[in-house]
């Protein structure tokens, strides 16, 4: 669904990956990084209300950068010999830290959109596989989930005891808000921010997580040393889920 909003994120995109790429050409200095690809650049493009939203080498978003960081730096462990179950698979770095395990199974309820082999269709709200998975991952999906306290609660099945589930989701700092698929597409993306939204995520899915018999851990980019975070512009949160043993 095409919408003004879109529109205006496209245009903003286009326009200063456009800049970034003159002023490489000029010679400007390379003095930030990006974990996701390895690149020294010379800044991030736009999307959005984010002014360093986007690699202009390989495209990584903040919270594509957030996770290769973690990972890079040992605070988050891949696990290699085990099973992952990653959704929504569209960040190739990702996707190449992940393949590397026994049992790599990337997935969406869509499958066929995304260009990465094996791919499987997986619906979140029938998943009812039991104690599969060591590592369940999906950045800014369970906003488009119907019943996100089902959801939860399948993801926790999945797991394995000790497996755990890596949960990035668009935020804001108000409560959350519900909606549903029975709203207008125009009116979900006034109140969510996206046509294919149905809720808008506040710091209290921390509180949902938990309901569904998690352990939770809150990695918040704004926790990292101000440098490390400005060198890789690093931004976003994730929700580190553990299923207790």
């Amino acid at each position: 669904m095409i919408t003004v909003q879109r529109v205006a994120k496209a245009a903003g995109k286009h326009l200063t990956k456009a800049a970034l790429k003159l002023r490489k050409a000029m010679g400007a200095r390379r003095n930030r990084g990006c974990p996701a690809c390895g690149a020294t650049v010379v800044g991030f493009f736009r999307y959005g209300d984010n002014r360093e939203w986007g690699c202009p080498e390989c495209g990584a978003s903040p919270r594509e950068r957030l996770m290769n960081w973690l990972i890079g730096e040992g605070r988050l462990t891949v696990p290699v010999e085990g099973a992952i179950l990653h959704m929504a698979p569209n960040e190739a770095s990702l996707v190449r830290r992940f393949s590397v395990a026994a049992n790599y199974v990337p997935a969406d309820l869509f499958p066929d959109i995304y260009a990465v082999p094996g791919m499987r269709r997986v619906d979140l709200m029938a998943l009812d596989e039991a104690e599969r998975y060591d590592l369940f991952y999906a950045s800014h999906v369970m906003e488009h989930v119907p019943d996100d306290a089902a959801v939860l609660r399948n993801i926790y099945r999945a797991l394995k005891p000790g497996g755990e589930a890596w949960l990035i989701v668009p935020l804001w700092d108000r409560p959350t808000e519900d909606g549903s698929f029975a709203m207008s597409p125009r009116e979900r993306e006034r109140r969510f921010g996206q046509w294919d939204h149905v809720r808008q995520y506040g710091p209290d899915f921390a509180d949902r997580i938990r309901a569904a018999g998690f352990d939770l851990e809150e990695i918040d980019a704004a926790s990292i040393d101000p440098d490390t975070r400005h060198f890789y512009a690093l931004d976003d949160r994730l929700f580190r889920a553990t299923r207790p043993r």
